[in-house]
């Protein structure tokens, strides 16, 4: 299959080029050299679309591509993309803007004593970005066969519900205008039919979702969000030299809580060597904040203005930026079928954030997806003759791998944080193996009229946030960020929270034009989704812009 191409059918298709799709992809073509894999993204180019901290465990790798790839460990892409191993590991406390407290030996105590938040070690594991990563695992699949297309935007699927299988995919239109109009170089959306379905889009995904909805699949507890944001920032030789290669900090506290002030939010900073003077910097916060004036962005300038944080950072470029949500609903929120429990139906299976593999108590994601990866690429090929069994063959072969055993050590975490607050819920989730699980309410419903105390005196520079982002869309498209009912922003919305859309977005798409909340500059969507998650009247809609649009990522 090319760009240019109208081929509709192939046997194992697989939507989302990341690193769970392509690892499905490049097991199955070890496992099976004559079947036909194809995957499709709607990004403009490998890594384009893939954010992440990242510090990845080196055994799902190492499994992926110690058969696959004999010697891959001294190509000069791994050495690039695996920037190098964690030498240095902090865990700190930040009780405000000056003191911080190194609790590292805590979270080692932990570990021996088997709890939960003792898997936040990270001594060990790679360094690298996700964005190279997704880049290298894409030029590998592509060596061994698999057609690996980028620029086509995937807005729905075929499931016969008589059947209880799904038959192909849509493709978006291409060529219209912002009225919906056919434009002279209009393309209409193809149907690719295939075998097997493999859904890699990533987190909060349309097509997981449709799907979900379409085949009945069922979540026990609600999918739960954070949102990241994070700045790739060069520094002088000698501030380098002191933060040192192999070194990560992971932060709670300040700024989004503190035991004196609050405001109580979950999350924190991270800080990542990155090699040639990079030091990646970053924020993340759930999305179950009170605050209507919080802006994520605003934290990270507070958390770079901290003492620890600043002396390494203090002067140096920001040269690459941008914004990823997170699903943390943990182990509860696995959507599956509740005919045979597994997670997809028949021949569609979910990986990686679209199952919402991540498990908090690590604050990791990366290693489950690749996991996921390898057990569909078995799966697939297991089952090709029996396609109707392939979802729940993937799922036997996940449980094998133990991701669903480490998912249940981490099953209460984010519930119970949400439930009592990070003050209280961080120790109490020791016991979370005990605790009932907590009915949470969605993100959006969390928004309150309360303040964020610590606004920054500067308002953030999100244009510069966005250039760097390097994101855009074609100017003339639909704008694919719907507000359903825009009498609810004026006469719901503005008066009671202010619009918060306009505040949290990090790309700066909403504005409010003569009295009216709109989606000004869709172009500038960095495919975060905060919008469709966070709107306190769940009245934002993210659908699929046109193909090789969003950002466009190199070193995230």
């Amino acid at each position: 299959m090319s760009n240019d191409s109208t081929l509709n059918q192939v046997s194992v298709l697989i939507v989302g080029a990341g690193p769970a799709g392509l690892s499905a992809a490049i097991t199955l073509k070890k496992a099976d050299p004559n079947v036909e894999v194809v995957v499709v993204d709607k990004a403009a180019g490998p890594g384009n679309h893939n954010l992440s901290g990242a510090v990845l465990e080196p055994g799902a790798l190492h499994k992926l591509l110690d058969s696959a790839v004999p010697d891959w460990q001294e190509s000069d892409q791994a050495k690039k993309v695996l920037v190098s191993k964690v030498e240095k590991d902090e865990v700190l406390f930040l009780p405000g803007k000056n003191l911080s407290f190194n609790i590292i030996s805590m979270i080692k105590m932990a570990a021996k004593m088997k709890l939960g938040f003792g898997q936040m070690v990270h001594h060990g594991d790679y360094i690298c970005s996700i964005a190279q990563l997704t880049s290298w695992l894409s030029d590998i699949a592509k060596g061994m066969g698999v057609e690996v297309v980028h620029g086509f935007a995937v807005e729905d699927i075929h499931y016969d519900a008589a059947t209880g299988k799904a038959t192909g995919v849509k493709l978006i239109d291409q060529g219209l205008d912002k009225h919906g109009e056919k434009q002279c170089n209009y393309v209409a959306g193809e149907t690719i039919e295939a075998d097997i379905i493999v859904i890699a889009e990533g987190c909060d995904g349309l097509l997981a979702e449709k799907f979900i909805d379409k085949a009945g699949l069922k979540r026990q507890a609600k999918q739960l969000y954070s949102v990241g944001v994070k700045e790739m920032i060069r520094v002088s030789d000698e501030q380098y030299a002191k933060f040192g290669d192999g070194h990560v900090v992971h932060a709670m506290g300040y700024p989004i809580w503190t035991p004196v002030i609050g405001p109580g939010m979950f999350g924190g900073g991270i800080m990542y060597a990155m090699g040639e003077n990079r030091i990646a910097v970053g924020m993340i916060v759930g999305l179950d904040w009170h605050p209507c004036d919080f802006n994520p962005q605003d934290a990270l300038t507070q958390f770079k203005g901290h003492a620890f944080v600043k002396q390494f950072i203090e002067g140096g470029e920001v040269i690459e930026a941008g914004a990823k949500m997170i699903p943390e609903g943990g182990f509860y929120a696995i959507p599956r079928d509740p005919a045979t429990n597994a997670v997809g139906k028949s021949n569609v299976l979910l990986l990686g954030d679209s199952a919402g593999f991540v498990n908090m108590c690590k604050i990791k994601g990366l290693h489950n997806a690749i996991e996921s990866g390898i057990a569909a690429g078995n799966a697939i090929c297991q089952t090709l003759n029996n396609t109707s069994g392939t979802a729940e063959q993937y799922t036997t072969l996940l449980t094998e791998a133990g991701v669903f055993a480490e998912m249940e050590t981490a099953k209460n975490f984010r519930q119970t944080v949400a439930k009592f607050g990070p003050l209280q819920g961080m120790p109490l989730s020791v016991l979370g193996k005990w605790l009932p699980q907590f009915d949470i309410e969605s993100d959006w419903q969390e928004l309150t009229t309360a303040r964020y105390r610590l606004k920054p005196s500067v308002k953030f520079d999100k244009d510069t946030f966005t250039a760097v982002a390097a994101t855009e869309h074609r100017e003339e498209e639909p704008c694919h960020l719907i507000i359903q009912d825009e009498t609810i922003c004026v006469e719901k919305c503005l008066s009671k929270f202010g619009a918060p859309c306009i505040t949290f977005c990090p790309a700066g798409v909403y504005e409010k034009i003569q009295d009216q909340p709109k989606a000004a500059n869709p172009s500038n969507c960095l495919h975060c989704k905060t919008c469709q998650r966070k709107c306190p009247f769940d009245n934002i809609r993210w659908t699929v812009p046109e193909g090789a649009g969003g950002p466009r990522y190199k070193t995230m």
